[in-house]
C-alpha cells in the first residue's frame, strides 16, 4: 500500500494534479500610444549573423550574436560604436562556448555571460585600450538546475529560470549552487495529461531583475503574460493581455505552439518595465512560408508597464526587433534587428 501511494505521489508530481481554478487580472489597452522611428547605428565592421541581445553601460556596448560562426559576443565603444573585440569563441574547448544566451554588465568593464549547453556562467573583463576580453572566472551551475536559459545577477548570486515546471525561478549562490526555488506557472487551464516540464517549455519566459527596487519581471515567449515578483516585499502578481496564456498542443510528448509569438525581451528600470511584443500568430507565419515568403522576425511593439504591472504606454515601431536595452536618463532604447544588414537601432522616447 505504501509503495502504491509513493507511486501516485510521483505521478502527481509529473502531471498537473491541481484542479484549482486560477483567474488572473487582465489589461486590454494602453492609456498612451506613440509611434517611434528608428535611427540606424552605423558600424565600422560587418560581424553579425543573428544579433539577439544588446546591452549598453557607460562607454561600452555589447551584442550577443546567437548564430555567429566564430564568437558569440561583440564589444563596441559607446557612443562612437567602434569595434573593440569579439569574444566567447564557439567550440568544444575548455574555455570555449557551446551556446550563448545572455550578457549582463557586472561593472562598466566587466560582464557576466551564460552558456546553457555547458551549464556555466562566466565573467569577462573588457579592455578598450588593449582591444581585449579576458575570462576572469567560471561558475559551474548546479546539476539540479537542468538547463538554464536565462539569468540575472544579484548581490548574493543569480536568479535563473526554471524549466522543470514545479517552480518559476531559482535562486543560485555565487558558487552556482541552487539555494531556493519559488513561483508557479500561472495557467488558467487545467492540464490533465501534460508533464510539468512540457508545460514549462510552453511557458518559457524572458526575465530581468533590478536590484535597486527588487523587481524580478518575466514575460512569456508565447501568448501574452507578464509576471512580477517583488522580492523586497515578497509579493507576486500576474497579468494577462488580450492574447492570454500560451496556446499549444502536445505531439509525441513535446509541445507545438498554436497561438501567437509573444514577447522576446524585457528590461526593468527604476520606474518601469519595458517588453518587446510580437503578436504574430503561428498560423500567419506558417501560411507565409507556404507562399514562399520569408516573414520578418521580431516584434514591432514595445509595451511599458509600471512596477505594479499597470499598462502605461505602447510604442509602435518602424522595424521588427528582438532585444532591447533602455536608458531612461537619456530617453534612449537600443535594439537589435535580425532582418537587415544594419542590425543595431536606436529609438528616442
Amino acid at each position: 500500500m505504501r509503495k502504491l501511494l509513493y507511486i501516485l505521489l510521483i505521478v502527481c508530481g509529473l502531471i498537473s494534479c491541481n484542479k484549482k481554478k486560477i483567474t488572473n487580472p487582465r489589461y486590454t489597452s494602453f492609456p498612451d500610444e506613440k509611434a517611434l522611428r528608428a535611427q540606424v547605428i552605423s558600424l565600422d565592421t560587418a560581424l553579425f549573423r543573428y544579433p539577439f541581445r544588446i546591452t549598453v553601460k557607460d562607454s561600452i556596448a555589447l551584442v550577443l550574436d546567437l548564430h555567429n560562426a566564430d564568437h558569440f559576443f561583440h564589444a563596441f565603444s559607446y557612443p562612437d560604436w567602434k569595434h573593440i573585440v569579439s569574444f566567447g569563441k564557439r567550440g568544444e574547448g575548455p574555455e570555449e562556448m557551446q551556446s550563448g544566451e545572455k550578457v549582463q554588465f557586472d561593472s562598466p568593464d566587466s560582464v557576466w555571460i551564460l552558456d546553457a549547453n555547458k551549464m556555466e556562467i562566466t565573467r569577462w573583463s573588457i579592455s578598450r585600450t588593449n582591444h581585449s576580453a579576458k575570462r576572469e572566472e567560471a561558475i559551474k551551475l548546479d546539476k539540479a538546475l537542468v538547463r538554464t536559459l536565462d539569468f540575472c545577477k544579484t548581490n548574493s548570486g543569480f536568479l535563473t529560470t526554471n524549466y522543470l515546471g514545479e517552480f518559476r525561478y531559482n535562486e543560485v549562490s555565487n558558487e552556482g549552487k541552487l539555494t531556493k526555488s519559488d513561483g508557479y506557472i500561472p495557467t488558467e487551464t487545467n492540464y490533465e495529461e501534460i508533464s510539468l516540464p512540457a508545460l514549462a517549455q510552453a511557458w518559457r519566459t524572458f526575465i530581468d531583475y533590478n536590484p535597486n527596487n527588487g523587481i524580478l519581471a518575466m514575460v512569456t515567449q508565447l501568448g501574452e503574460v507578464l509576471e512580477i515578483y517583488d522580492l523586497k516585499n515578497k509579493t507576486h502578481s500576474v497579468f494577462y493581455g488580450p492574447q492570454g496564456e500560451p496556446r499549444f498542443r502536445i505531439v509525441e510528448g513535446d509541445y507545438v505552439p498554436t497561438g501567437i509569438m509573444g514577447f522576446s525581451d524585457i528590461k526593468v528600470t527604476d520606474k518601469y518595465i519595458y517588453a518587446v511584443f510580437h503578436n504574430r500568430s503561428f498560423k500567419e507565419i506558417g501560411e507565409a512560408y507556404k507562399r514562399g515568403e520569408n516573414p520578418e522576425s521580431g516584434g514591432r511593439y514595445i509595451y511599458v508597464f509600471n512596477l505594479k504591472g499597470e499598462p502605461v504606454k505602447k510604442y509602435t515601431l518602424d522595424h521588427a526587433i528582438y532585444g532591447i536595452d533602455v536608458n531612461e536618463q537619456t530617453g534612449t532604447i537600443f535594439a537589435t534587428d535580425v532582418n537587415h544588414d544594419e542590425p543595431l537601432l536606436e529609438f528616442r522616447i
